[in-house]
Order: C-alpha cells, then structure tokens, then sequence
C-alpha cells in the first residue's frame, strides 16, 4: 500500500509537468494545466489535458435508445512528483511553502497558515 503523506497541491491549483517525454516526442513535459482532482491514498493527481488516453467503452443503449460507447479519449492521473505548482508572478513551477499569519475575526484572533510560492514569495 502507498503511504499517505500530507500533499501540497490542492484542487484548482495551475500544476505543470516537470518529468517524462518532450511535446517534441509527443509528450506532456512543459504543459500546465488545472488539478480537477487530487487521490492522496494513491498520491496522484487529475490534470485537465495532461495524460490524455484512448479508452474503449462497450457500446450500449441508455434509456431514450441512443447508443453509447465507443473510443473516448479522457485524462488518466499522474503522480504528484510528477507536476509542480506554478509560481502566478513568473508563470514557472515554483516550490509551495507556507507562512503564519494572525488574522482577526468575529472579535478573536487566529492563527492562520497561508499557501506561498517559494520562488517569489507571492500567495497561491
């Protein structure tokens, strides 16, 4: 089983791919994309546009009697190594990092953690 450790990329997260094979060689490396969705019992993530496969689906007939199935093609996950956040100022992947902040509200004071980009310090 895969271990379970505290991810840094949320969902809505701008995420770009740093391993595998070029766009030349007609891979995702270098493309940037929104995280639909995050699986952290496996550690991996849902990139729109990222990993896109064929997949084949039996054909059917819903309710109404038009056909479904057929070839799909749908985004499969990555693992998290696998993408890093986009710093928002530079628009390059950046570390995430985190910083304290006392916030006051409704009359109490909180302590806060807020998301920052390594690389410029800028709040994700």
């Amino acid at each position: 089983m895969a271990q379970k450790i505290k991810l840094k990329i949320k969902k809505g997260d701008l995420v770009q791919v740093i391993t595998g094979a070029k766009q030349t060689r007609g891979g995702d490396r270098g493309k940037q994309g929104k995280v639909l969705k995050v699986f952290p019992e496996t550690n991996r993530v849902l990139v729109e546009g990222i990993n896109r496969i064929t997949k084949h689906t039996k054909v059917g007939q819903s309710q109404r009697g038009t056909k479904t199935g057929g070839i799909e093609v749908v985004e499969a996950t990555v693992h998290i190594s696998n993408v890093a956040v986009v710093d928002p100022e530079t628009k390059k992947p950046t570390r995430v990092g985190y910083r304290t902040e006392t916030v006051e509200r409704d009359g109490r004071e909180r302590v806060v953690r807020v998301r920052i980009a390594k690389s410029s310090g800028k709040d994700l």
